[in-house]
């Protein structure tokens, strides 16, 4: 038999029989990465695992209504819709060619939409299970949807940024620097967009009337690409985050820069020779405290830094042993969580810098992460090809 066709039988084995079977499946998973790492998979906090992909799981959100169901999208170029309570299979998003980086619900969990890096972009109506809308775009780098509307935005390499209606598919472009937009966000007022760019500007789109009303770039702008951005609750604030390893506070009606967050590690700019620990660092994902005027960034060197906005001034840097992946707010408190590189996910209270709790369960580095509205559960995705949900509910919170 030929590599392909032992790569098959071996899908048929580790993924059918492990979906029908829950018991089995424990007993399989943790044979199965004994020998990986002996440190990193001692322990298995979470309560299921969902085991379907056959490669590196990259993305994974959670329906926003009732936070009952999860979709994830892999290397493996598949992207699987299930359910968080038991891991139960409720539809494959099949025909993707490529790895599945994006996927999301709408607003009201009517609709799911699925991105692959070649840029096919797929929409399942979700009580159907079936694919209402597609269409081909460039080189993917990030999509998202409204928050209120059938309306679903996508940024690609060639620095477009790309508007559809669902599932009618009206269609408007916003043309960027001739550079990929690496990441975007549809600001809360849901009339406009900030995105950043590969040359370091970010821009504040009209949605309506197709126009950049802010553009900054140059000393304003970033010296590297951008890597994130985040609005507060009233989207009065953006943060942008990048491989320059600042962090800017900007007011997005005025498109005026406020602060600049530094990490002091880092050397402004350092010479040649010692250029290589500089850029080994950057901002890999940030956001802010809806109940407190705090915002979080995380780097790549593993410093979480918590910021106080009303001082602009550096509050508490919690010290990760490996890089931070991504960091999430709580919705109602002012704890943050972070996933990292050495597959564990930490809880912080931001306003005393303290950890909360760790969950560990993954015997590879994490690469995503959700928290439902309650806060009593995380999705994680994981190199190792695994999805996990984690219950982190507390009496005490």
């Amino acid at each position: 038999p030929s590599a392909d066709d032992l790569a098959e039988e071996m899908e048929d084995v580790d993924f059918e029989d492990e979906g029908a079977d829950e018991p089995d499946a424990e007993a399989w998973d943790s044979e199965d990465d004994e020998g990986v790492e002996d440190g990193m998979e001692a322990q298995d906090d979470s309560e299921v695992t969902f085991s379907l992909h056959s490669a590196s799981v990259f993305c994974v959100s959670l329906d926003p209504k009732t936070n009952t169901l999860a979709v994830t999208g892999g290397e493996d170029d598949k992207a699987f819709v299930w359910h968080v309570s038991d891991g139960e299979l409720l539809f494959e998003c099949s025909g993707h060619k490529d790895s599945v980086t994006c996927a999301g619900f709408s607003h009201d969990s009517v609709f799911v939409a699925t991105g692959d890096m070649s840029g096919l972009i797929k929409v399942w109506r979700v009580d159907a299970k079936a694919e209402v809308w597609s269409f081909e775009v460039g080189d993917l780098e990030w999509m998202e949807w409204h928050p209120q509307a059938h309306v679903l935005l996508a940024g690609t390499a060639d620095g477009n940024t790309w508007m559809w209606k669902i599932p009618s598919g009206d269609c408007k472009t916003f043309q960027g620097p001739a550079c990929p937009a690496t990441c975007g966000r549809i600001l809360p007022d849901g009339k406009r967009a900030v995105v950043g760019y590969e040359d370091g500007t970010m821009r504040i789109w009209d949605l309506k009337q197709g126009t950049s009303l802010h553009v900054l770039k140059g000393q304003d702008g970033h010296q590297d690409p951008l890597t994130c951005v985040a609005s507060n609750q009233d989207g009065s604030l953006i943060m942008t985050g990048s491989v320059d390893c600042h962090a800017k506070l900007v007011n997005s009606a005025t498109g005026k820069v406020v602060c600049v967050f530094k990490m002091e590690t880092v050397a402004p700019k350092a010479p040649i020779g010692e250029g290589e620990e500089a850029e080994s660092n950057s901002v890999e994902s940030l956001g802010f405290c809806n109940v407190m005027p705090l915002a979080a960034v995380g780097y790549l060197d593993g410093t979480l830094a918590i910021y106080d906005l009303s001082t602009q001034s550096l509050r508490h840097k919690c010290q990760h042993e490996s890089g931070i992946v991504q960091l999430l707010w709580e919705e109602s408190s002012a704890v943050v969580y972070t996933c990292s590189l050495d597959g564990a996910v930490r809880l912080w209270d931001a306003r005393s810098g303290k950890m909360i709790s760790e969950y560990r369960g993954h015997s590879a580095e994490i690469l995503d992460f959700a928290v439902n509205k309650d806060a009593s559960i995380v999705v994680t995705t994981s190199g190792d090809h695994q999805a996990k949900v984690f219950c982190v509910q507390r009496p005490d919170r």
